[in-house]
């Protein structure tokens, strides 16, 4: 009998550790890449030779664990690396799923902390001199400087028609974490053109590659254009209203009367000081010992209000106070009637666009390469544990066993040393501080999004201004309602209709949209300090 339950158990073993070892290869076929920088980075990635480009990039521990991460080691200055993959990934089927950390050991005033996934060499780059012009497929990640705090999703694609690759920007993408901890940013694409942007595993966008409302440009061009050979005729009238062409000035129109004149009832207040100065010199002002006349010139004291003034009604010179003058009428013009030429505001004619195509799914570019090309006021920014994956479950994996142990380390000190620190934010503050940057994560926000991130990064340095912050956060979302619930796009009034050959098409345009960031060279300008002219009054 202990033999039969032997052979039994034994043969659940070994099916236990089958499954097992089909469970790892299946994981394994669906991580396409991975890069945990346990070891040292050179030999595997290829620093550009670029001059520009002389950031240096140390192997380094995160700060606080024994894990190791790619480490931006110098302040102000730009960095290039990139990594070639050992099998291109086609991100035309199925889900692809591309994942990363980074943290921001220093903060992230102004810089970028994103990746490029590069199109195959065959387009035109090599890894030595990889630069910002190198072709990339998608670039995803966080950028943080002035105005901008976002984490970017930009997608480049080409137009079948006109053989242009343009790059299209997700629209209001979710904004940067604004403290010093590992983070993991993920982003899903799906095969019914659906993407999703994580950030720590939490969901902070939903979009569609080939929705209007998603994209800036959107991926399917507008169907009809502009006819750019199409010009405004030269008697076309845009004046709605014009001045009345019967109007005559009126005869007792004076043009020149002033608009003030001198009150001539007024008087002299009784007691008034003629003799006295509005101001004085300082009695009690005493010259400085290091004062040299031949250098600063002949000392005199500063001036005081005269104290005799405050005591009577004035002193000085009196004059009369002015008044409106009641026969000032100013510049007369003819009032304003309708306008019986006015044709509308004038635009081209709407023609077939000639790079108009229809879309299933995007037409994305492979994968060859994983390169990371940023410019940084900031050092600190730790790149770690690269992933692309053909399932979300392998990246949730990932994220549980090598970003939340970190995470969970960090957030424990960060809460210790806010609890010690008495000018940080506590308890309440920080709860509402956390709400607020989840609002302003919200799409209706739109172009203000900005406005409310600058009001939160001012507050979190001075606490005592969040009742006033929350105070404006609330008037910007109030009058963005009120925009949404009476506002309305303004009507344009029709072409004409005087030439009804001519149809109004609604207007649209193209065009190629900026990069993430734009990169400036810093200027160290060399300021020779003058000495020091005291003036007179300088005491």
């Amino acid at each position: 009998m202990e033999e039969r339950s032997r052979r039994m158990w034994t043969r659940y073993a070994l099916l236990l550790l089958a499954g097992c070892f089909v469970s790892q290869l299946y994981a394994s076929s669906d991580v396409k890449f991975y890069e945990s920088f346990d070891e040292a980075f050179d030999g595997r990635w290829i620093v550009s030779e670029k001059e520009e480009y002389n950031g240096v990039w140390k192997h380094a521990k995160s700060e606080g664990h024994d894990d190791h991460g790619l480490l931006v080691s110098e302040k102000a200055r730009k960095y290039a690396i990139v990594k070639e993959l050992d099998d291109v990934v086609d991100l035309k089927d199925g889900t692809v799923v591309l994942q990363y950390e980074v943290r921001l050991q220093d903060g992230l005033e102004c810089g970028g902390a994103y990746l490029k996934y590069l199109r195959p060499q065959e387009a035109g780059w090599i890894p030595k001199e990889f630069n910002n012009e190198s072709p990339y497929t998608i670039m995803f990640g966080p950028d943080r400087c002035g105005a901008t705090n976002k984490v970017h999703f930009i997608l480049k694609h080409k137009n079948p028609k006109s053989g242009e690759y343009i790059e299209h920007h997700l629209k209001f993408p979710p904004s940067v974490p604004s403290d010093k901890l590992t983070h993991v940013y993920t982003a899903v694409l799906k095969p019914d053109n659906e993407l999703l942007i994580l950030i720590d595993g939490e969901e902070k966008k939903k979009a569609s590659f080939l929705s209007e409302d998603d994209f800036e440009p959107s991926l399917i061009p507008a169907q009809t254009i502009p006819d750019p050979e199409d010009k405004k005729p030269e008697d076309w009238d845009e004046r709605e209203k014009i001045p009345d062409p019967d109007a005559k000035k009126p005869d007792d129109w004076d043009e020149d009367a002033p608009m003030e004149i001198e009150d001539e009832e007024a008087e002299k207040p009784e007691g008034w000081l003629d003799d006295e100065p509005e101001e004085i010199d300082d009695p009690e002002a005493t010259k400085p010992e290091d004062w040299v006349d031949e250098e600063d010139g002949e000392w005199e004291a500063p001036k005081i209000d005269n104290p005799k003034c405050a005591e009577g009604p004035g002193c000085g010179e009196w004059r009369r106070p002015m008044k409106r003058n009641p026969a000032y009428k100013g510049k007369w013009h003819a009032p304003l009637i309708d306008n019986p030429n006015y044709k509308g505001i004038w635009k081209p004619r709407d023609i077939p666009n000639p790079n108009y195509f229809e879309l299933d799914r995007p037409n994305f570019e492979p994968i060859a390469a994983i390169g990371i090309e940023i410019w940084t006021m900031q050092d600190g920014i730790l790149f770690d544990n690269i992933l692309i994956a053909s399932d979300e479950k392998v990246a949730e994996s990932y994220r549980k066993t090598a970003w939340k142990p970190k995470f969970d380390v960090e957030k424990e000190k960060q809460k210790a040393e806010e609890a010690t620190t008495s000018g940080g934010l506590k308890g309440f503050q920080k709860m509402v501080f956390d709400l607020l940057y989840k609002v302003a994560d919200i799409p209706l926000l739109g172009e203000h999004k900005s406005k409310v991130l600058d009001l939160l990064e001012k507050a979190e340095t001075q606490p005592n201004l969040t009742v006033g912050v929350v105070i404006s956060i609330i008037v910007i979302i109030f009058t963005v309602l009120l925009k949404l619930t009476f506002g309305g796009k303004k009507q344009q009034p029709a072409r004409a209709t005087e030439e009804p050959k001519r149809s109004d098409g609604a207007e649209a345009s193209t065009s190629n949209s900026q990069g993430a960031t734009e990169e400036k060279d810093e200027q160290n300008e060399d300021a020779t300090a003058a000495p020091r002219r005291r003036t007179r009054r300088d005491n």
